[in-house]
């Protein structure tokens, strides 16, 4: 049957009534990977890999998976490869995930976050184009764009066409931190050289990647990106799922790059709990809004002061603020340090804290003592310089 007829009785089946992008352009935010009609003729008979994970939900409702829908299509999808999380999201942060095989599609699901981050020229064997669809959140330190930067690399080295099918950015409306110098301090959970919050949609980051020549050899790979209908730098956009087992509320997507800096420190910030990034705390804090106690749960089976109660302060009423008006609040971190008993006890992993940093600066700054208009007017030059590096890869006003 050809897929284009297809496509509108596939929806009937899976949504009730088929998709009318034109009809719905005015009341919603339509992601990439629902404008079927920009990307699916053009692998309907091609073999495809997907990238994703449990965030590719699209419909109305966000009711459905990609995978389950274009199968449903009769695109002839043969593997998939999953970030960090795993393909379904349960995996706690920094496990390794298992190769294995989908129980309710029957596809092999190829780990991106386990022994290996990249494709090889044997995972993409019959592979003609692939699919990258995740919903990021806008994070250098959030490890989904990593996984990008090496999907484009397998995708240039072994000539594979990669689409990326765009998602909003929750945070796409500043940007904000400290810029990553590549020369020292590059790792999984930075890679590139922008700020913390760097304000761009996957796709316009993918974009970017290839036109500064950031892969290795300063090789490009063939890229399209599917953009997001109906969509503009001001519009909010509420996720419909955590895009990480962590991230369970649109609060903690919001205040998540101001307490990241917290994780490798002596400070919590409640994982283990149903409010992780939404306050922070250790046992011994002398401030106490309230208190909170870390268990083993699924998704964060070993968290800091496992069992032990821990005064905290909750920040989530400030999550209002920076979805309005953006920033990071490093004031919480200072304050943090000033309660601590140095920086020996206080930085548990100082290497992991510049890695997230994207540079060792920040962190004597707070050991100094600097101000908090010094610590943010000395990231003002390289923020300026990057956003005008950004412009030409930008797709939305």
């Amino acid at each position: 049957m050809n897929i284009r007829f297809f496509l509108s009785i596939s929806f009937i089946f899976l949504m009730g009534a088929p998709i009318d992008v034109t009809a719905q352009s005015n009341e919603r935010i339509i992601p990439g990977a629902e404008r079927f009609d920009l990307y699916v003729p053009e692998i309907e008979w091609k073999n495809v890999a997907v990238v994703t994970n449990h965030s590719a939900l699209v419909g109305e409702k966000y009711r459905h998976h990609l995978v389950d829908t274009l199968l449903a299509m009769g695109v002839p999808i043969k593997k998939i490869f999953s970030p960090e999380h795993g393909f379904r999201g349960s995996a706690p942060a920094g496990w390794r995930v298992r190769t294995t095989t989908d129980p309710k599609t029957g596809l092999p699901v190829i780990s991106l976050y386990g022994k290996k981050k990249m494709p090889d020229a044997k995972d993409l064997a019959g592979v003609n184009v692939v699919l990258f669809d995740i919903q990021d959140v806008g994070v250098r330190c959030f490890t989904y764009i990593s996984t990008l930067y090496y999907v484009m690399e397998a995708c240039a080295r072994y000539g594979r066409k990669l689409i990326v099918l765009d998602r909003p950015n929750p945070n796409i409306h500043y940007v904000d931190g400290p810029t990553l110098d590549t020369a020292g301090y590059r790792s999984f959970v930075g890679m590139f050289p922008i700020p913390l919050v760097y304000g761009m949609t996957i796709g316009e980051l993918a974009q970017m990647i290839n036109g500064e020549y950031w892969l290795p050899d300063s090789m490009q790979c063939r890229l399209e990106v599917i953009p997001v209908g109906n969509y503009s730098r001001t519009k909010r956009y509420r996720l419909p799922v955590p895009p990480s087992p962590n991230l369970r509320s649109m609060a903690a997507v919001y205040l998540y790059p101001s307490l990241v800096f917290f994780e490798p420190t002596e400070i919590s910030v409640g994982r283990g709990t149903m409010v992780a990034f939404e306050l922070f705390g250790r046992p011994d804090f002398p401030i106490k809004d309230t208190v909170f106690v870390p268990h083993s749960l699924s998704w964060a089976p070993l968290p800091k002061y496992l069992g032990q109660a821990c005064n905290g302060v909750v920040v989530r009423p400030y999550a209002k603020d920076i979805e309005e008006k953006g920033g990071i609040k490093i004031e919480w971190l200072l304050s943090a340090y000033q309660y601590s008993d140095g920086p020996q006890k206080f930085f548990e992993v100082p290497s992991f804290f510049d890695k997230l940093a994207g540079t060792d600066d920040f962190r004597k700054q707070i050991i100094s003592y600097q101000p908090v208009e010094v610590i943010r007017s000395s990231w003002k030059p390289a923020i300026k310089e990057f956003k005008e590096r950004r412009k030409p890869y930008l797709l939305y006003e």
